[in-house]
């Protein structure tokens, strides 16, 4: 997969996946915890996802966890 390739497409389908088939409760404490490590590039998750993914992607995925822990 390359930056510009998204690997879910929308906010619909991300969440969906996360909840219903990774169940996951997207609580704004967990939403909040995944926001805060993804900024942190020191973080080797982090690292590994910006490098597998891409930094817009990344950065997506922040906004669609900050979503998720507004909605929660």
């Amino acid at each position: 997969m390359t930056a510009t390739e998204d690997y879910f497409l929308s906010y619909e389908e991300w969440r969906e996946a996360i909840t219903n088939r990774c169940g996951i409760k997207l609580t704004s404490d967990y939403c909040a915890g995944r926001v805060e490590a993804l900024q942190n590039t020191r973080d080797s998750y982090t690292s590994q996802f910006i490098k597998l993914f891409g930094s817009p992607y990344r950065d997506k995925v922040v906004a669609w966890f900050k979503r998720a822990g507004e909605e929660a």
